[in-house]
């Protein structure tokens, strides 16, 4: 079973994309921000990581680097509903980090079943 790593610091995002991804036959592992995340994926065995953007403690362009750094396998999906800033397309940055997917807020759960499920094809 693919294990999916959801880095999201609202808890009833969080609490939906668990609940979609695992009705969907992956186990999924949960963490509110950045750092948590990262420590979560040095730990664990994990397939792909789904990140927001903008969180506390550490956002999540900043763990898409130290993800591309210490786990260059590790495909991930950036989600964000926009940032603090007007104007500045912080999905756009994300792919160009190496983030395998984007997807704006709110997006269907079926769509990002269907990234994780491309993200395990590879």
């Amino acid at each position: 079973m693919a294990i999916v790593l959801v880095i999201e610091d609202e808890p009833l995002v969080r609490d939906t994309i668990k609940l979609s991804l695992e009705t969907g036959g992956y186990h999924v592992l949960i963490a509110s921000d950045g750092r948590e995340g990262v420590n979560m994926l040095n730990r664990n065995k994990v397939d792909v990581v789904v990140t927001d953007l903008i969180m506390p403690e550490q956002e999540g362009l900043e763990t898409i680097r130290i993800i591309r750094r210490d786990h260059p396998d590790t495909k991930v999906i950036a989600i964000s509903g926009g940032g603090r800033h007007v104007g500045t397309d912080y999905l756009k940055a994300a792919s160009l980090l190496g983030a395998n997917f984007a997807l704006q807020k709110p997006f269907a759960m079926s769509h990002l079943r269907q990234c994780v499920a491309d993200c395990l094809a590879d």
